[in-house]
């Protein structure tokens, strides 16, 4: 055995030497007709690389996910039940959620962004500003003017003539500040209905004298019991939904 691994050493030397001779090819930049430069497939397969490790970041702060996974927290939080259903429950069913929300800008991506690009319409850099477009006119139209307001004149950024005009990094952070506040709204709504079974039960308990059993356990099956009688998640599935525009 271990002769063998010295022979398939030694054979594979030249090719090692030669691969450490050449190196890896040079990036080249092609500049065409109307002036914009156009990288070589290594540096945009380095970009692409560079472009994935945000995509966690991207997802939670220009989707629509932020406030649905905050108004799933605090649903599970009203009912009283801190495990039930499960972070994993709670992320995967946001993610999915989020999918169905976000695919007409999925598609607006893949119109006028991807398959251009995959067809050699456009450049690298045209299909980047093309796939922003539809996140950047989905983020306008679920900000908040105030909390827009509030970033440009922190960061001295001038006034714009058009929505569309927003640069990136105004706009993230007031999206997202929008997006929370809009998910603490839905979650005060959320909680009031059951805050109000909470009382109930408790001033029963205190009026029959029973002290020591706690509140909590007695409106828990009460709770679960009432938001199953409403249809309680495909109200709150569908209020969410509705809430982008959906």
């Amino acid at each position: 055995m271990r002769l063998l691994l010295l022979l398939i050493m030694l054979f594979s030397m030249p090719a090692v030497a030669q691969t450490f001779d050449t190196g890896i090819p040079a990036v080249t930049m092609t500049v065409g007709e109307d002036g914009q430069t156009d990288y070589s497939v290594t540096l945009q397969i380095l970009a692409l690389m560079t472009l994935l490790t945000f995509l966690p970041a991207m997802l939670l702060m220009m989707t629509s996910f932020t406030r649905i996974v905050i108004v799933f927290a605090m649903l599970r939080q009203a009912l009283g039940l801190q495990q039930t259903p499960s972070n994993q429950v709670v992320i995967g069913l946001s993610l999915f959620l989020t999918l169905f929300i976000m695919t007409p800008v999925l598609d607006q991506v893949n119109d006028r962004a991807l398959q251009p690009y995959i067809a050699e319409e456009i450049t690298a850099m045209e299909a980047i500003t093309e796939a922003g477009a539809p996140f950047h006119a989905f983020m306008i139209r679920n900000t908040r003017e105030s909390d827009l307001n509030l970033f440009m004149r922190i960061s001295d950024t001038p006034m714009v003539d058009a929505p569309e005009d927003v640069p990136f990094t105004v706009l993230i952070p007031a999206f997202v500040t929008s997006e929370l506040k809009t998910a603490f709204q839905i979650g005060f709504m959320l909680f009031i209905p059951f805050l109000v079974i909470d009382l109930v039960v408790a001033s029963v308990l205190m009026a029959m004298g029973m002290m020591m059993l706690s509140p909590i356990i007695v409106s828990l099956p009460f709770k679960v019991m009432l938001f199953v009688l409403v249809d309680g998640w495909a109200m709150v599935v569908g209020t969410l939904a509705a809430s982008f525009g959906v």
